[in-house]
């Protein structure tokens, strides 16, 4: 197993990111799960059911209505896209009603937008919906992926042994990596052990995987959004540490468009995914979705928080349940930071709170230029003990950048 770990990673230090190249920040896209789920009948429901022409017509969206200006660039084909069977050589097909041209055609489809195409698979014997998966066929099935013009893969871990993953993913990487083409590679390896009370060795997780799932799935609740950031929140075995360029830490994908989240929420989620370097995939009819919506998901400024290049993962300093939050997340530029203020109180009032910057480590003593990233309005210079006041509105965000002067 020790050689294997010195094949896989090049890299004799735990703490080493997959050495692919790729994702040096958080990846950004389309995923069709959590609007679509896997809808099949595509004569009762065919402008949302799991087909070729979905993808297509949401490439179109991303790249006429800005999405790919602003980094969206991945269209991700989640569960269902393939047929019940393998074909008769062992290879997977995709299901040939629904994607008569093949994946190969939607990837060409993608390429000449300027897009990438994304695809799912499972690291068990079948998918999360019981269709073929990669046990067993690691290597046909990465081979595959690479011959269809494959950018990125996410291999989940719904049927498979989770204590057998810290072999299996790993594996599946290497297989990846040996077919020479750049595969953005995402894996469900922690989130699956997590469930299972099994404490994750985030080092290999980092060293093998260029995003990991952590926890669990996202539904379309604020319920499910601000359970999933007690998690990042509590931080234990200060996982946070270990996001950074070619390997971050997925909390799942975007509510903004869909139909559980008020926009205050919206926001909220939005600034806080953008907080925890997260890969960022959208999960909306693009064609339809809420100007309001779209105008948050095309902030440029929340998005350049997302995508700094030191990709560090924003923590909690301090909060209470259900009510303020105070994150922090360094920048690349130094001594800098990005710092979120968030209210999960719902009691219908705006809250007010106040803070000295050097109470939550931004000690410089000629102190900061502080700007207000969502409006990209600036606040004024603060002294690291000068009173600095935000007014964050119920279940939303605000969230500052701190420049040093």
């Amino acid at each position: 197993m020790m050689l294997l770990h010195l094949v896989l990673s090049g890299c004799i230090y735990s703490a080493c990111a997959l050495n692919n190249g790729l994702a040096l920040t958080p990846p950004m896209g389309w995923l069709s799960w959590e609007r679509y789920r896997c809808e099949t009948d595509c004569k009762a429901f065919p402008d949302s059911c799991i087909n070729e022409n979905l993808y297509k017509a949401m490439a179109d969206r991303m790249a006429a209505d800005g999405y790919k200006e602003a980094g969206y660039e991945y269209v991700h084909v989640d569960d269902c896209w393939a047929a019940q069977q393998r074909d008769a050589n062992g290879k997977l097909q995709a299901d040939p009603q629904r994607f008569p041209s093949g994946m190969q055609a939607l990837a060409d489809y993608l390429h000449e937008r300027g897009l990438k195409l994304g695809i799912y698979t499972d690291i068990g014997y079948a998918t999360c919906e019981k269709l073929p998966g990669t046990e067993f066929f690691m290597q046909s099935d990465a081979n595959t992926f690479a011959e269809w013009g494959v950018d990125l893969v996410k291999t989940d871990g719904c049927n498979a042994e989770p204590k057998e993953m810290d072999v299996s993913y790993p594996v599946f990487g290497f297989y990846l990596n040996k077919t020479g083409r750049p595969m953005v590679y995402c894996c469900s390896w922690a989130a699956a052990q997590v469930v299972h009370g099994i404490q994750p060795n985030y080092a290999s997780v980092r060293e093998h995987c260029n995003v990991w799932r952590n926890y669990d799935d996202v539904q379309d609740s604020w319920d499910s959004v601000t359970n999933i950031l007690k998690f990042y929140g509590e931080n234990k075995q200060n996982f946070a540490n270990f996001s950074g360029p070619g390997g971050f830490s997925d909390p799942d994908q975007l509510l903004l468009g869909d139909y559980g989240l008020s926009i205050y929420q919206q926001k909220a989620q939005f600034g806080m995914w953008a907080m925890l370097a997260s890969p960022l995939f959208m999960s909306v009819d693009l064609r339809t979705i809420d100007p309001k919506a779209k105008a948050i998901l095309l902030n440029k400024n929340v998005i350049a928080i997302n995508q700094d290049p030191l990709g560090a993962q924003g923590i909690m300093l301090y909060g209470l349940p259900e009510s303020l939050s105070v994150w922090r997340k360094p920048l690349a530029v130094p001594g800098s930071y990005a710092i979120a203020f968030l209210n999960q109180d719902n009691q219908g009032r705006a809250m007010p709170f106040e803070i000295h910057l050097g109470d939550i480590g931004l000690t410089n003593a000629n102190g900061y230029n502080v700007t207000d990233v969502f409006d990209n309005l600036p606040r004024g210079q603060f002294k690291p003990t000068s009173s600095l006041g935000v007014l964050i509105d119920p279940t939303c965000i605000v969230i500052l950048k701190a420049v040093p002067l």
